[in-house]
């Protein structure tokens, strides 16, 4: 990636056109200084895979991207599995946000 300023948005559209996606959500968990992210990547290319197979596609996928970020996270769903979460959770979804507050990842005071 020539520039190396990473947002969520730079992450949404590359994950989109390299994996196909149908449904891609990307939360800056840093503050926005675009260092820690968590994403929820709904593709039809993950149909049969298990969640390691998943994970690699997506690393492989963004793998200069990920080098010049700190945190990564990722849900990768098929469509089918993403409409029986949001029928579950009365059609919300979105990346895990485990460990933050309002999905922001918080200082520690000294």
């Amino acid at each position: 990636m020539s520039d190396s300023t990473i947002t969520e948005a730079s992450l949404k559209a590359a994950l989109t056109e390299r994996l196909n996606a149908v449904h891609v959500e990307v939360t800056d968990m840093s503050g926005g200084c675009g260092q820690s992210f968590t994403s929820l990547i709904v593709s039809p290319q993950f149909a049969g895979q298990n969640s390691l197979k998943r994970h690699r596609a997506v690393n492989a996928a963004l793998k200069d991207e990920i080098a010049s970020i700190h945190a990564w996270s990722a849900k990768c769903q098929t469509p089918e599995e993403w409409e029986r979460e949001k029928a579950k959770n009365n059609g919300e979804d979105h990346p895990p946000l485990d460990g933050t507050v309002g999905g922001h990842v918080q200082g520690v005071d000294a």
